[in-house]
């Protein structure tokens, strides 16, 4: 088992749980066009998170000016994939979700403020697993400009988890946020334990 590592002032977080396996490299290798086709969507939902949490608690400062940030951000990284995909003549479409997001959903608890916490922890999990396989393309993509936007993307997302964490233990009592983080962790893996049939980042 590996585990993924962000530091945080003078403390090391272990973020994920397991490490991507090779099978969705070579997956994710032999479908480029999808995966870039995903990423955007990828993009585009990440702001979105960012904002629909800035309206639901709009009275937290500190969460709304950082999730600011970000959504604008994402929404940089999505004009950038866009890009890319017109680069290669791939229309920009539907494609069906892989079952990873929503399952990392049923895990949000509904009353507040647990709710909160909970959103924070998923999403700065889905930001870690996103900066691991974009890491994971950066360095096996055999098409070496793409190979070097996914590097370039890198140390946004490591940033973006790492904002997650910030405002989550800003927020809330540390003691409570490292066990929530823990067991979400587990469940983030084990949801990516299998891998789905069809390409996705977060397949």
């Amino acid at each position: 088992m590996m585990t993924t590592n962000v530091s945080q002032g003078t403390a090391t977080i272990n973020v994920l749980k397991q490490r991507t396996c090779w099978e969705w490299v070579e997956q994710a290798i032999a479908n480029l066009d999808t995966i870039l086709l995903d990423h955007s969507h990828c993009e585009r939902k990440a702001a979105g998170v960012a904002l629909n949490l800035m309206f639901r608690y709009p009275s937290n400062a500190l969460l709304v000016r950082k999730l600011t940030a970000i959504a604008r951000e994402e929404l940089e990284h999505f004009e950038q994939v866009n890009q890319w995909l017109e680069k290669r003549g791939i229309p920009l479409g539907y494609l069906s979700s892989p079952p990873y997001g929503a399952k990392l959903k049923t895990q949000i608890r509904h009353q507040e403020s647990d709710r909160l916490l909970d959103s924070l922890l998923i999403s700065g999990l889905i930001e870690a697993r996103s900066h691991e396989r974009l890491g994971l393309l950066a360095k096996y993509c055999p098409h070496l400009e793409l190979a070097k936007f996914y590097r370039s993307l890198m140390a946004s997302e490591a940033r973006h988890y790492g904002i997650y964490w910030l405002l989550a233990d800003t927020y809330f009592d540390s003691k409570v946020v490292s066990k929530r983080r823990e067991e979400l962790a587990v469940f983030e893996s084990e949801t990516l334990a299998t891998l789905h049939l069809e390409p996705r980042i977060h397949s």
